[in-house]
This record gives structure tokens, C-alpha cells and sequence, in this order.
């Protein structure tokens, strides 16, 4: 097995090279869950003898997968408290030009997502830049996009802010025993900020201006239509369900009211009576020519103003399709999503427009904005509802009081020290993390939910692949081959695989990209005889660099349905902002720490 060769590579290191490729084609071309794909990858690994149980399992136990698992934690005690929204609060104002808005967007951003999870930051924010951006009259989709790349540079400004700092961090000390410091990034981080914030002003005429898509829903009477079952309707004493009141072509039944009565959910089974009055969703030309078919009339008083769906047990609420949804490429009619969630599809908008289409007919794609009926105290954050959609008018709205203080002092506290260099991070984001606890900041259910187990098993395989491709020789054998192509400079060896990196976390995880390009080039500054630490710090902010992509990073996703965005949104200014970072990334890191020739 060991005298295998193939391309200068053995057995395990093609077996690695096919498990790593195959991971990736699952994760891009299936709806399969990335820590289950993970998982598996390291369960091939394992299986084949590649990595020995205790390397297949370090990942498990890896510092940098605990820290960001207790810095969860540590966020949600930020969360219940209200530190955020209080911030998010007083920050935003009302700028009188589009440049002084995008830096009163991007700065606050950029600086809460150093500290804390970036997708946290942009889910709090996405709302609130929504509603602001209609007071500023300026289209959401010029300061969405903004809102994520803030999120995303301001998280390579310490080494909390994104997980591919922490297990690059994590395996620089592994391999050297040397801790970095919390803000190792930080002058590198800010400086690329800075230019990010000025690109993006620059470049502002490459933002497209689309439509909000929940603008598409302004008017309920554009999808919703009351009919009145007259007294002499030939339907009278059927069931719904006979007399093909309940499946229409063209909508859903969403309410039956007898007299003053208001069953909820409607059954199939419902008796129809005469001055019933039905309520349906959908596409108003086909419900008409039921209605007409059925002998329905139009009811005096159309029940669906905004006020009164308050008054109701429902409500309406607006969600987008995530890219992992099992929804893509289904109809809503040929699922029961609506009858395992106990909600109903009112309307369906895409790129800002709503669908001239039967609702339930629809087959759905990514970043789709659905209009739900919902009841009025549902949950959305049910596991099945958060694989499928993302909400975001969440009524979770958080006291300020004292512990709101609380939070921020044990936060502030945690980074000094660990700064500082008193106490190793590990050590200060678990202190955090009970101190959050014993001053009552989040309650102890509420610490275990915030801990996000998918996330933490992708770190751990991310980790686990790194330490395959060092050890299988696959990183000094791409090492060998980058500085047969770019020769000895140090500089042209560090941009180049700081380019593919950039390039490759477009389309992969940014964390699985850190593990995998760390043993690259470390082993690359080695060869070249330097002290790999400037060469992994560029690498840190590159790998965090992904902007021409919405599934270059998960808060892309997370601004995609709400912007009405297209895919070629991102790649008509995410190209160029890719290389005007890597070029400050290179040139601030140079500067910052000078390469050092090894003794």
C-alpha cells in the first residue's frame, strides 16, 4: 500500500484528494447537510486507515472547535440581554448622502462582528437596515450586500471574529506551541476594512437597485379574495372537500367564517352553509373563475386589512428560501410542508416581483420570498421550519436593564484579558460563558440552544482535513509545486496561494478553506526558509475574503432573499472587490510583519 505512486502522490494521498473533491461536489450539487457530509468525510479518513482513530477524532477536542462552541454561549448572553439591538439603536441615524450611510452601516458592523458570530450581527441587522433604508430612500439592495462584506471583514479583525482565524490560530500553535495573540488581525483587519468601506463607495453604481420583495405584498387585496356562499347555492350541505371548495386551482383556502365563528384550521370536511363567507389566496383571475363556477359572489367587506390580521389568531409573516431548503425545486401544493409547519402559502415573490402564478403551484428556488399565514404565537425556530426558511420579523424582543450592563462588562473583560495575555482564550471565553450563566444573562436552556452542534462538526472535520492533507504529504507536494511555478519570492509564493484560497471559498466553506490551504502554506514559508506567521495571517483574512458568490458565505445567503438579489449581483462587483482586498491584504501584512528569513 505505502509503495503505491501515482503523480508523485501514494494511496492515502489520493484517497484524501477523492474524499476532499467528493465532499465538495456533495456540498455544492446536493441539499445534503454539511455536518453529515463532514462527518462521513472523516469517517472515510478513518475507515480506509488514511488518519488513526486519534487523529480522525482531534477535531473533537481541537481548542479552537471549544472556543468557538463556548463562545455561543457567551453571544447568547449578548442576545437575551439586549446588548445588540440597544447598540444597533443608537448607531444607525439619519445620513443625508449614500457614502455617509454606507459608513454608518459598515463600521458598527464590521466592529460587532470582530467580537462576535457574523451571522448573528447581519440576522439582527437585515431587518433594521430594511426599514431604514425606506426612511434614507435608498433600495435595500445598495446597502444589504454592504451589510454582509462589513460582516465579513470586520470578522478577520481579532481572531474571535470568524472561525477560520481560530482553527488557523489553532493549528499554528499546535504546530509551533506559540499562541496568538486575540488581535493578531487587527491593524491588517482594519486597513482592509477601510479600503473595503471606500471601494464599496466607489463602486456603488455596481450595486444593483432592485425592488424590496416584500414590497410585492404591500397590498393584501392583490392576493386575497373574500366570496360569500349565496342562499341558494346548489353547494349548500356538501363538504368543502365535495363540492371542490377546498383544493382550487389557483390558490388556498386560508379562512371559512360561519356567522361569527371562525374555525381554525379549515377542514376538508367543513359543512358548507348558506352566507358562508371563504377566504382565498392566490392568483386572483383564477379564483374569480372559480368563484364564478361554484356560483360564489363577492363578499360586502373584504376582511384582510393589515390591523385586522392583528386582531386575528394570525398573522402575516415573510420568509426566504435558504439554499439548503428541501423546498428547492418543490411546489408548496405537491408538499406538506403547510400542514406540518400549521401554516399557508398567501404569495410568492422573486427579485422583488410577486409571481403571477398560483402560490402553491410555484416550484421554488433559492432566496424566494414567501408570504405565510401563520398562527399568531408560532415558533419559527422549530428545527424543520430553520432548515427550510429564514425569518426574520422575529417578536423575540429582549429587555434592557441591568444585565444588559452585565454582559457587556463580562464580554469587554473576556477580550482584555485574553489580549492581554493573562489568561489563554479558551480559559477567558469559558469564565465569559459562566459568568454569563451565574449573573443570569441567559438562562441555562437558552445557552444550549444558542450552541449550534451543525457548525462545531464542520469545524471539527475542517480541522480533521487539515491534518490529512499535512500528513498524507499532499500540502508539501503542492507546496513543491507552487514554488516550482512562482520561484523564491516570498511575496509572489504568499499572493498566489492567497489567490486560490480567496477563489476557493467562494464556493466552500471559509472554515473547511483555512484548514485546508493552513498546511499549504505553512509548509510553503518553510520551504522558502521564512517564519510562516505573516504568510498565515494573509491567509486568514483571504480565506474570509469571499464576495463575488452568495454561497460564498452564510450571510450572503442571509441578505440574498431580502435584497432581491440575482446571482450575478454578487460577481458584477464581488470580482473586483476580491482583488482590491487581496492587494491590501499583501501590501498591510508586509507592512505590519515584515518576513522574517528563518535562523
Amino acid at each position: 500500500m505505502d509503495s503505491f505512486m501515482f503523480l508523485g502522490f501514494g494511496l492515502h494521498a489520493w484517497i484524501t484528494i477523492v474524499t476532499v473533491l467528493g465532499m465538495f461536489t456533495i456540498l455544492l450539487f446536493t441539499k445534503w447537510r454539511s455536518d453529515i457530509v463532514f462527518l462521513g468525510a472523516i469517517g472515510v479518513l478513518f475507515v480506509t486507515g488514511v488518519l488513526d482513530s486519534k487523529a480522525a477524532f482531534s477535531g473533537f477536542s481541537s481548542n479552537s472547535v471549544v472556543t468557538v462552541g463556548v463562545l455561543f454561549v457567551v453571544v447568547a448572553g449578548l442576545m437575551h440581554t439586549g446588548v445588540l439591538q440597544c447598540i444597533v439603536r443608537y448607531l444607525l441615524g439619519t445620513p443625508d448622502s449614500y457614502a455617509k450611510a454606507v459608513v454608518r452601516l459598515m463600521l458598527p458592523v464590521a466592529a460587532l462582528s470582530s467580537f462576535l458570530s457574523n451571522t448573528t450581527v447581519v440576522s439582527l441587522f437585515v431587518n433594521i437596515v430594511k426599514m431604514w433604508s425606506k426612511k434614507l430612500n435608498i433600495s435595500p439592495s445598495k446597502l444589504l450586500i454592504p451589510l454582509s462584506y462589513a460582516s465579513g471583514m470586520g470578522g478577520v479583525c481579532t481572531l474571535i471574529g470568524t472561525p477560520p482565524n481560530l482553527i488557523i490560530s489553532g493549528l499554528y500553535e499546535e504546530k509551533t506551541g506559540v499562541a496568538m495573540n486575540i488581535l493578531t488581525t487587527t491593524i491588517p483587519g482594519l486597513f482592509c476594512l477601510g479600503v473595503g468601506v471606500l471601494s464599496v463607495i466607489a463602486m456603488r453604481r455596481l450595486l444593483p437597485d432592485r425592488k424590496a420583495p416584500e414590497s410585492a405584498f404591500e397590498s393584501t387585496d392583490e392576493y386575497t379574495v373574500e366570496l360569500q356562499v349565496p342562499s341558494d347555492n346548489p353547494y349548500i350541505g356538501m363538504t368543502l372537500r365535495e363540492a371542490g371548495l377546498f383544493h382550487v386551482n389557483g390558490g388556498s383556502l386560508i379562512e371559512l367564517y360561519h356567522f361569527d365563528d371562525v374555525p381554525s384550521p379549515v377542514s376538508e370536511d367543513e359543512p358548507i352553509m348558506g352566507g358562508d363567507h371563504l377566504v382565498y389566496a392566490g392568483q386572483i383571475d383564477e379564483l374569480i373563475e372559480m368563484a364564478y363556477n361554484h356560483k360564489l359572489v363577492s363578499a360586502d367587506h373584504h376582511i384582510f386589512s393589515m390591523s385586522e390580521f392583528e386582531d386575528q389568531n394570525y398573522k402575516l409573516r415573510t420568509a426566504y428560501v435558504n439554499f439548503s431548503s428541501s423546498l428547492i425545486g418543490t411546489t408548496i401544493g405537491g408538499s406538506t410542508f403547510e400542514k406540518d409547519n400549521n401554516v399557508m402559502l398567501a404569495a410568492v415573490a422573486r427579485s422583488g416581483e410577486r409571481i403571477q402564478e398560483a402560490p402553491r403551484k410555484v416550484v421554488l428556488q433559492a432566496g424566494d420570498t414567501l408570504l405565510l399565514i401563520c398562527p399568531k404565537h408560532i415558533n419559527v425556530n422549530t428545527v424543520a421550519l430553520k432548515r427550510d426558511l429564514h425569518f426574520f420579523d422575529s417578536d423575540a424582543v429582549p429587555n434592557i436593564d441591568s444585565s444588559t450592563l452585565i454582559s457587556t462588562i463580562i464580554m469587554i473583560a473576556m477580550v482584555t484579558i485574553s489580549a492581554l495575555g493573562i489568561l489563554p482564550l479558551l480559559q477567558c471565553a469559558f469564565l465569559a460563558a459562566a459568568a454569563m450563566l451565574l449573573f443570569r444573562c441567559c438562562s441555562m436552556d437558552q445557552a444550549m440552544h444558542a450552541i449550534n452542534w451543525d457548525i462545531l462538526m464542520v469545524f471539527a472535520g475542517s480541522a480533521v482535513l487539515g491534518i490529512a492533507i499535512q500528513d498524507t504529504g499532499i500540502a508539501e507536494r503542492l507546496a513543491n509545486g507552487i514554488l516550482d511555478v512562482c520561484g523564491t519570492s516570498p511575496i509572489v509564493v504568499m499572493t498566489a496561494i492567497c489567490f486560490v484560497a480567496t477563489f476557493i471559498t467562494e464556493f466552500i466553506s471559509n472554515t473547511a478553506a483555512g484548514a485546508m490551504f493552513f498546511p499549504i502554506m505553512y509548509e510553503a514559508a518553510d520551504k522558502l526558509g521564512y517564519d510562516p506567521f505573516p504568510f498565515l495571517v494573509a491567509l486568514m483574512i483571504s480565506v474570509s475574503s469571499s464576495f463575488a458568490t452568495p454561497i460564498g458565505s452564510p450571510t450572503h445567503m442571509l441578505v440574498y432573499g431580502p435584497g432581491g438579489y440575482r446571482f450575478s449581483d454578487f460577481m458584477r462587483i464581488g470580482l473586483v472587490m476580491n482583488i482590491i482586498i487581496l492587494a491590501a491584504n499583501i501590501l498591510i501584512v508586509n507592512l505590519v510583519y515584515p518576513l522574517t528569513p528563518l535562523p
